[in-house]
């Protein structure tokens, strides 16, 4: 600690000194304490702020990892193409849905069964009845129009949907079954009239009787309900378009390569972030000062687990290394993704990819094993190590903060107190000349000398 001085000339001038200068110096040198506080607190904090920036970038490793280890992830997608999408097309192919060929043959196509009434005039009054399969509908005043009587059989539950129709001829009635196929095939008959134009009978007509799909796949006679086919090839919605009962469609289901190809780069890309991240703590800032986490245990330790489990040997199946996939380890620890290598192996050996990053029956897969790692690693609560050595940082910075807030109270009172004394010491230095001058008339009264003869 630094010595300070007082300065106030002649002690018998009268002009004492600067006690709010004199102040600072000693608080200067109390807060000079503070000063490795406050610099191991900033080196702290620097290394929380590292340590944050590689946790954010595990976890987003450990997401990309996520898509693949996902038993509904990208490895269970499927893709299917039609040879003749005029006929039927693909509009589905779920996790379930196994990759192959099949031969798809419509012969006819589902109808819903549909009715129409003859046309009246829009704003007639109607009277009568109408029966729904077997449900007869009264007409009242609520529902004596096209319009009202509309609505009631929608609000009804009757198993038809009701519109109201303009035709050149006037307004129709029309229903259509709300169940597709011959199951939609109710009766409707009308006993409706038209009271406005003197009771003449509104019949009702059937326009389209309801049927069934007729289809052959892989020369298995099957029929369906509704054009929309989710039954006939397990996993597969197929959307049939016309028939063609000479027209062999071919149906190819097959796994989704290139989502596949997609997420194992995204992983090899989070992956060199990581690497990255700790390579980077291994060197100098741009000014030449060594980065927060140079030296840190903790740094040496992750880069140690990531490359131990990323050279982890699978027990089962034809895939058993990353780079039987074309992943290879560079000199600085990060990636490289041979894409043609991984094409091929997905092309001759795709469940065998599946079985590697997915959870294994007696056995740990390669997915697993890199999960496992990941969590330990991870900054989650409680045993992730970014987590604890951030734990263990903020446990030193609180040590530092309060070391750091009691110097500040004790500095506050010294303050305080040298203030008054050094006030009260200079208000003595002051006075000094005045009393000197009493002093001098005193004796001068006493002795009879005079200092100042000529005055």
């Amino acid at each position: 600690m630094g010595t300070v001085g007082i300065s106030f000339g002649s002690p018998t001038s009268g002009q004492g000194f600067d006690v709010s200068s004199t102040v600072s110096q000693i608080v200067a040198n109390l807060q000079a304490i503070e000063t490795p506080w406050q610099t191991e607190l900033t080196a702290l904090q620097s290394q929380d702020t590292a340590l944050t920036s590689i946790g954010t970038d595990l976890s987003t490793l450990a997401s990309s990892l996520t898509n693949l280890t996902d038993v509904q992830g990208v490895l269970s997608e499927k893709e299917g193409s039609s040879s003749d999408e005029s006929i039927l097309t693909l509009t589905g192919a779920d996790s379930s849905a196994i990759a192959g060929s099949h031969t798809v043959t419509v012969n006819t196509l589902a109808s819903t069964a549909s009715w129409y009434s003859a046309a009246v005039n829009s704003g007639d009054t109607l009277a009568g009845s109408l029966t729904i399969n077997g449900q007869t509908i009264t007409i009242d005043s609520s529902n004596d129009t096209l319009a009202t009587l509309a609505s009631a059989i929608n609000s009804g539950g009757y198993g038809v949907t009701a519109n109201v129709l303009t035709t050149s001829s006037g307004s129709m009635l029309s229903l259509v079954s709300q169940t597709s196929g011959t199951a939609g095939n109710i009766t409707v008959t009308s006993s409706l009239t038209d009271a406005t134009s003197g009771g003449s009978s509104i019949g009702i007509t059937q326009a389209q009787t309801g049927a069934d799909a007729s289809l052959t796949v892989d020369g298995i006679a099957m029929t369906s309900s509704s054009n929309t086919v989710t039954d006939a090839i397990p996993g597969v919605t197929m959307q049939l378009l016309s028939a063609s009962s000479s027209t062999d469609v071919q149906v190819e289901i097959t796994n989704d390569n290139s989502d596949v190809e997609s997420d194992v780069t995204s992983f090899v890309n989070a992956y060199n972030t990581v690497i990255g991240d700790l390579n980077t703590q291994e060197g100098n800032d741009s000014s030449g000062n060594s980065e927060p986490l140079d030296g840190n245990p903790a740094v040496a330790m992750i880069q140690e687990q990531l490359e131990t489990a990323l050279n982890f040997t699978q027990s089962s199946g034809v895939i058993t290394s990353l780079t039987q996939l074309g992943v290879s380890m560079n000199d600085d620890g990060t990636l490289t993704l041979d894409t043609d290598t991984l094409n091929s192996e997905l092309s001759s050996n795709y469940q065998d990819v599946v079985n590697f990053f997915q959870p294994g029956s007696g056995f740990t897969s390669f997915g697993d094993n890199l999960t496992s790692a990941l969590n330990a690693l991870s900054n989650s609560a409680p045993d992730g190590e970014i987590y604890l050595s951030l734990q263990q940082d903020s446990s030193e910075e609180s040590t530092l903060n309060t070391n750091i807030s009691n110097e500040n109270s004790y500095i506050s009172n010294e303050q305080t107190q040298l203030t008054a004394e050094l006030n009260a010491a200079n208000d003595t230095l002051e006075e000094i000349p005045s009393q000197v001058n009493e002093v001098n008339e005193l004796y001068s009264a006493i002795t009879g000398y005079d200092e100042n003869p000529n005055g």
